[in-house]
């Protein structure tokens, strides 16, 4: 008798043993995180992140899954479709929309902190209809580098925020003088360039406002790129020929390219220069208008764990711990109106005006948008390049652009 007691005690404690440990087990959940920008270089990096997260959320677990880049679209395209979506996964403003419209993403406008300290222009980026569908985890944008060495040597005096494109033409012509092999100015002829010069101008747009109907051809654009092209036609900026393979990026760090419009992800490449640079807002037409590249979180709409899902993402983006491993590890910006968390990083030299990259978002643009994003960048670059090496004028390349856009606005 004692035995059988004993025996049905014993079942007792295991059932009640199953019971806890089945509790435990529905108190922890798992998301999945999907990455482009952390691998290879920053996934000890995250790996920070995920456990101070962890930390702070007992029961929810992030498990972290990476492709590179060139795959990553392609890859989550297939999950969403197949309906296998990662929880959590990274979006680039170019890719946003087409998630947006296609339901793809939870609305995450009530999880968010009233304390998150985004840029209010950087939560606007991943806005629809008055809905934040993706938090701003990082970003990155465009500033005049410039060669101090070269500005001293022409008598020419640094450029300042004010600066407009004929100011700065004037230096590149004074630094183009220094001799042969040097050149004053390089500022891209692509699809990024244009549609940044063109909100310089502030005239210039791609579509109406109804994006039925391409208006790249207008004569403020055909203004704009004359402008772009001027540089060329002048002679202070290198045609593909005279670069013969050289990136301009190399021409810069060799000493012998006064400016560059360039991003800030260059900084450590240029550490090291045998020359005296620093970087400033970038000239302006009539007003200013820098590159904003912004990289979001979201959350799948068919998460079935989105608040564990949303906790993780706002943690990622807006926590002081996320910030100040990005900021270490030079892994990007995070896109934070928090001034204490760069203290380090504007102390940072070269260069010494590491506050023009802040400065730069005052005047911030993303790129014009449409559901065949690849096809109208493409297209619009490759009618920029004919009339870069000269074998179209700006009127009719951008008429041949506007003919194709408005066909790319048709579906496919």
């Amino acid at each position: 008798m004692a035995r059988k007691v004993l025996i049905v005690g014993m079942l007792v404690m295991v059932l009640m043993a199953l019971s806890l440990g089945g509790v435990a087990a529905q108190d922890t959940t798992t998301i999945r995180y999907f990455t482009f920008s952390a691998a290879p270089d920053h996934l000890q990096d995250l790996q920070k992140i995920v456990q101070a997260f962890e930390d702070a959320n007992k029961g929810i677990t992030v498990n972290v899954e990476t492709a590179a880049f060139a795959d990553y679209f392609t890859l989550l395209q297939a999950d969403t479709v197949g309906g296998a979506a990662p929880d959590v996964f990274e979006l680039n403003y170019e890719n946003f929309g087409s998630y947006v419209s296609n339901g793809a993403l939870a609305d995450l406008t009530s999880s968010i902190s009233k304390d998150a300290p985004y840029y209010p222009r950087a939560l606007q980026v991943f806005q629809q209809d008055g809905k934040q569908y993706a938090l701003p985890e990082s970003f990155s944008t465009v500033v005049l580098f410039y060669n101090k060495d070269l500005f001293d040597k022409a008598g020419v005096a640094y450029p300042t925020k004010d600066w407009t494109w004929d100011d700065a033409l004037k230096a590149a012509k004074a630094i183009r003088a220094l001799g042969s092999d040097t050149w004053g100015l390089y500022s891209p002829i692509q699809f990024y360039e244009f549609y940044k010069k063109a909100a310089q101008n502030g005239d210039c747009h791609f579509f109406n406002d109804a994006m039925t109907e391409s208006t790249i051809n207008s004569p403020a654009c055909v203004a704009t790129l004359d402008l772009m092209t001027s540089f060329l036609k002048e002679g202070v900026m290198p045609t593909t020929a005279q670069l013969s393979g050289v990136a301009n990026e190399d021409l810069f760090a060799s000493g012998k390219l006064g400016m560059d419009v360039i991003g800030i992800w260059e900084f450590a490449a240029f550490k090291d220069a045998p020359f005296k640079w620093d970087i400033q807002v970038e000239p302006m037409i009539k007003q200013h208008a820098a590159h904003f590249f912004a990289n979001g979180i979201a959350v799948s709409a068919s998460s079935k764990n989105v608040d564990a899902a949303s906790k993780w993402a706002q943690f990622l983006t807006s926590s002081e711990t996320a910030a100040t491993v990005r900021i270490a590890s030079g892994w990007e910006l995070p896109a934070l109106n928090q001034p204490s968390y760069f203290t380090d990083y504007l102390k940072q030299t070269p260069p010494d005006n590491r506050q023009a990259v802040f400065d730069s978002l005052e005047g911030a643009v993303v790129p014009p948008v449409i559901a065949r994003q690849s096809e109208m960048q493409d297209a619009v670059s490759n009618l920029l390049g004919q009339v870069a090496d000269g074998t179209l004028t700006s009127q009719d390349a951008l008429d041949q652009a506007k003919t194709q856009l408005d066909a790319l606005l048709k579906p496919a």
